[in-house]
């Protein structure tokens, strides 16, 4: 089927167009926010190709995965169909609710005829989902492959924009314990941390090897969904000191690293991993075998096309 999307969340869009549809990505001339096309920094085939916004009126559309709430006016501005009426369409919520669960009501928790698809069980709960079907469909990603070696008694960390973003991904902590153990940063940077080593611009699958030199995944968040750099961190062979809030407890068992809300427990998982190699290795190896199993992108396509096919019906 032709499936129309936007190019938002380039990692996501990156496992989902890997399936045996025809992917449509509006294109506006500026390639602005509301018109990115395909991507120029992931691998994505052929089937996920670019649509000028003035041919949407004409296109084929089977399906819509929104995925922001202006795309419900975009969609019906560009294309002269109504989502959810003309056109089947889901809404695919990638974050975890802002400013507070319990008081955050979905955009689209008034509708019945757009369900929600969350990313993760943990995102749902939270979340005001009013009358709307939801459905979760947790992540997938392209395995990047066992590419870890560990050689460097360093963390790793992904993180964009840690300075703005602040507290909600837990720079405060990478800059504590940036004092007592070495951590690498990687990701979109927006000026330097004290005794982080940023390691600048590096594309995607370089960045998987990297990530997989470095000994042990350091996942700081305290409140966004879940980040797929913490799954392809795991797919990578990685073992992981994650901070215990959000899906990160069903995310990642015990027996591949150490999970805590204490600050403490979790420079002591970061100092027991750099200091054992071995430890560490088992550890990852542990990670990579969840998931694969959890994670896997069969498993993340085959749920999708099950939900294609159910709203198209």
């Amino acid at each position: 089927m032709n499936v129309l999307l936007w190019h938002v969340h380039g990692s996501w869009t990156t496992a989902f167009v890997q399936g045996r549809h025809e992917y449509l990505l509006p294109m506006t001339s500026c390639r602005g926010p509301n018109g990115l096309g395909r991507a120029r920094t992931w691998d994505w085939p052929a089937a996920a190709r670019d649509v000028p916004v003035a041919e949407l009126g004409d296109a084929e559309i089977d399906v819509a995965v929104l995925q922001r709430p202006n795309e419900i006016d975009l969609f019906e501005v560009w294309t002269g169909r109504r989502p959810g009426r003309d056109v089947p369409a889901v809404f695919l919520e990638h974050n975890a609710p802002d400013p507070h669960p319990v008081h955050s009501r979905h955009p689209v928790a008034d509708r019945t005829d757009i369900p929600i698809v969350h990313v993760t069980h943990f995102n749902r709960l939270m979340w005001d989902n009013g009358r709307a079907p939801t459905r979760v469909i947790e992540h997938g990603v392209v395995d990047p492959g066992d590419v870890y070696t560990g050689e460097l008694p360093h963390a790793a960390v992904v993180v964009n924009e840690p300075r703005r973003r602040g507290r909600m991904v837990g720079t405060d902590l990478v800059a504590e314990f940036a004092g007592s153990v070495p951590i690498d940063h990687f990701g979109m940077t927006d000026g330097e941390l004290p005794g982080v080593t940023h390691q600048g611009d590096v594309q995607q699958n370089a960045m998987h090897v990297e990530l997989g030199k470095r000994r042990v995944y350091f996942h700081p968040m305290r409140w966004t969904s879940l980040g797929l750099s913490l799954i392809e961190a795991m797919h990578a062979g990685m073992p992981v000191v994650a901070v215990a809030a959000t899906e990160a407890p069903r995310a990642v068992p015990p027996e591949a690293g150490v999970l805590s809300a204490d600050p403490e427990e979790l420079l002591s998982g970061l100092r027991r991993f750099l200091g054992d190699p071995e430890d560490a290795r088992m550890a990852g190896k542990a990670a990579r075998a969840h998931a694969l199993e959890k994670y896997g992108l069969g498993r993340f396509l085959a749920d999708w096309d099950e939900l294609l096919e159910e709203v198209t019906r």
